[in-house]
């Protein structure tokens, strides 16, 4: 075909300007981006070539016409105008693909129909005879744009995507197209970092895609070599001699890529069928003996030993399919902070909050799409650690300065008791002084990510509610002096208090915003090892003050059936467990809470059917269990109106729920039933059928001693 010839190369919206200079790399002369695409021009080399090595075009286009059609008698003269013996033989097939817009013709299916029209109603009336249509595996695939009534008919020569390289097998879900992560790559610096013998790692690797990819670059392995079909290869214009050149210089530099390849990358999912989908693909890709695939939570990943530095490239989830979780964001934003310092990475996000959610800093953002999906790609030069700001001591204001001496009196107080008891959790202040109306409780732990590390202080300050004569400017000064004394006792910075806040509004008093940080700590209690979450939610997932009856659990429990009612994150049935029970029931509504138990179970080595879950209401669960238990924990609410559950009314079901709950007792069985309803009053008439003892006082370490009304708590046996 004579010069010049005219292309198009569609690719996905955001990487026109990386496919500008692909496509000049290889050659390609009179480049300029459109959207979601690249002009170019050249010989039918220079079409080949895009075909076999562009790692980021969709497909390659061959303009043979441009004209314009205001109607649909005006488009199909101009496909008649067109030589189509040149490109398709009488007997051959073909298949016609319309995209309209702007254009007096709007309907694409219609277009395409005109265009196919034009193309076989020529042949009948030069030959007689006419092509057929094969919408799977034509001849020729015909492409017509209709822009603003100005019509370009193209030859498709990729006759299918060009993302489609040939190594893919199983997939998982939403997989990252080829295309796609090559530009992750690019954008990531990966030639550059290659050339450098810097390692890829990819802490959820799915099927394998960014991996796979990154190693054909590396090997020089022309992105379409693997493929066995091309959309040229039975038409006419086809240049064959032209084509098997071109594919054996790039056999030939494949062979001499592979042959350097070093075994420097590493992928890491957590789904068992992503490593097993990923480990075949690689094997597909002939490239089994440079990539290592290894199950593993991304969450608590270090560096390959030996590796050098080099870029962390990952496709996290961002899409409806995936459900997106900022928490998991985090964790991978703390994994990199932590064990990859002075890595580059390359990261692909849904949106603004899941990019904020991973903490780190970067250089770049780019717009780009997966699929109809439009997502961000971050572009980070250099990992840092995690830095967190030093303590730094400042005056403090008088009343500041009373609350710090009351919480070091109280330190003093407790000091002695909480060696001896091993507590690690505690409430250190509670609204001691009137004006400074907040409990403060100090938990010991560890962030989940790095479980062995040493343990640290964190602080949970939640704010009572001011009388409403005392103006808000005023509650809220007395908040921050608060926090300013208890940062000052306990040398710390800001970002490991965690302030509850109340405010006003119609409704009265409620407690406002809370961060979403997804950051756990495990604390110790007792033999225990439990998560608590100090920043997401209103409560941290532990109760402090029902600390002496899960420690009178873990001590009575050896041995028997023990069930957890409105269980929570199923603490008390962790020291049951830990206490030799023979088995734990835990059951409660809330899936969010049932989760956090089973990772709370799991955390102390109590996973398996002797520590059972169950999702229910508790009351309808109750009325129909007919099991038998030897020790019943009943902490129930106050008050529930979830839409999954009958309303409850603690002060009006009780009566029910503990006779619900007598009638699962085994004999010589127990029940411990308490609650945090400060108005509580349990009905005298179970006392004439049961043996009912008040237990509170037993029930609240020192701690606790200057709210004897946080719980009350009962001893309840069939007489």
């Amino acid at each position: 075909m004579s010069l010049p010839l005219t292309f198009f190369a569609p690719c996905a919206k955001g990487l026109e300007y990386l496919l500008v200079e692909e496509l000049q790399a290889l050659g390609a002369q009179e480049v300029r981006e459109a959207l979601a695409g690249v002009h170019f021009s050249g010989t039918l080399e220079t079409g080949y070539r895009a075909c076999l090595w562009s790692c980021l075009a969709s497909r390659v286009l061959l303009r043979v016409a441009h004209f314009e059609a205001l109607d649909e008698a005006a488009l199909y003269r101009g496909v008649q105008a067109i030589d189509w013996a040149g490109h398709l033989s009488e007997s051959g097939t073909l298949a016609v693909h319309a995209h309209l817009h702007a254009s007096h013709l709007t309907h694409e299916r219609y277009a395409a129909q005109k265009v196919k029209d034009a193309v076989v109603d020529q042949f009948r009336e030069r030959f007689g005879e006419r092509p057929s249509v094969d919408t799977d595996r034509p001849d020729v695939a015909i492409s017509l744009s209709l822009r603003r009534n100005l019509a370009d008919v193209f030859i498709d020569l990729a006759g299918e995507a060009l993302h489609r390289r040939g190594w893919r097998g199983p997939q998982v879900e939403a997989p990252l197209k080829e295309t796609l992560a090559c530009a992750v790559l690019l954008r990531g610096g990966w030639r550059e970092i290659d050339a450098a013998g810097g390692a890829l790692v990819d802490p959820m690797c799915g099927s394998g895609t960014l991996l796979i990819e990154a190693a054909r670059m590396s090997a020089d392995i022309a992105p379409g070599l693997g493929r066995a079909r091309f959309g040229f290869l039975r038409w006419r214009g086809h240049d064959e001699a032209l084509w098997n050149a071109l594919v054996g210089e790039a056999q030939e530099r494949s062979r001499a890529g592979r042959a350097m390849l070093a075994p420097r990358f590493f992928g890491y999912d957590l789904d068992p069928a992503a490593v097993a989908a990923s480990r075949e693909n690689i094997a597909r890709a002939g490239l089994s003996g440079v990539i290592s695939v290894e199950q593993a939570d991304a969450a608590r990943l270090e560096a390959p030993a030996g590796a050098k530095p080099g870029l962390v490239a990952c496709n996290p989830p961002y899409d409806e399919r995936l459900a997106a979780d900022a928490t998991l964001y985090r964790a991978l934003g703390a994994t990199l902070k932590r064990g990859f310092t002075g890595w580059k990475a390359a990261i692909l996000s849904g949106d603004a909050e899941l990019s904020r959610a991973l903490g780190l800093r970067p250089e770049k953002r780019y717009a780009l799409y997966n699929g109809a999906l439009a997502c961000e790609l971050l572009r980070i030069d250099r990992i840092e650690p995690a830095r967190e700001r030093a303590f730094e001591p400042r005056p403090l204001s008088e009343g500041a300065q009373m609350v710090a001496n009351r919480l070091r009196k109280n330190l003093r107080t407790l000091k002695k008791w909480r060696e001896r008891e091993g507590v690690a959790c505690f409430r250190a202040y509670d609204a001691d002084i009137p004006e400074y109306a907040a409990a403060i409780d100090v938990y010991a732990g560890v962030p989940e990510e790095t479980p062995d590390g040493a343990e640290e202080i964190w602080l949970h300050v939640q704010e009572y509610q001011a009388p409403a004569d005392i103006p808000e400017e005023t509650t809220r000064q007395r908040l921050t002096d608060l926090v300013h004394a208890a940062m000052d006792v306990f040398a710390l910075p800001r970002a490991r208090v965690a302030v509850k806040t109340r405010q006003r509004g119609k409704g009265g008093a409620k407690y406002g915003r809370f961060d979403a940080r997804g950051q756990y700590l495990l604390v110790r209690e007792g033999g225990a090892r439990l998560r608590v979450n100090l920043f997401d939610h209103l409560d941290t997932g532990l109760f402090l003050d029902h600390r002496p009856l899960r420690l009178r659990l873990a001590r009575e429990s050896r041995g028997l059936r023990v069930l957890n009612l409105f269980c929570y994150t199923a603490s008390a049935s962790v020291h049951a467990g830990l206490g030799g029970a023979a088995s734990t029931t835990s059951v409660d509504l809330s899936p969010t809470y049932l989760d956090w138990a089973a990772q709370n179970l799991a955390r102390n080595g109590l996973s398996g059917p002797s520590h059972r879950l169950v999702q229910a209401d508790v009351m309808a669960w109750l009325e129909a269990e007919r099991a038998r238990y030897d020790l019943v924990f009943c902490d129930p609410p106050t008050f529930s109106n979830s839409a999954r559950a009958e309303d409850f009314d603690l002060q009006r079901e009780h009566v029910r729920l503990i006779d619900a709950c007598m009638a699962r007792l085994a004999p010589g069985g127990l029940l411990l039933f308490s609650n945090n309803f400060r108005r509580f009053r349990l009905d005298p008439a179970l006392a004439e059928r049961y043996a009912v003892r008040d237990i509170r006082a037993a029930t609240l370490d020192p701690d606790f001693s200057r709210s004897p009304r946080i719980h009350a708590a009962w001893e309840i046996l069939h007489t």
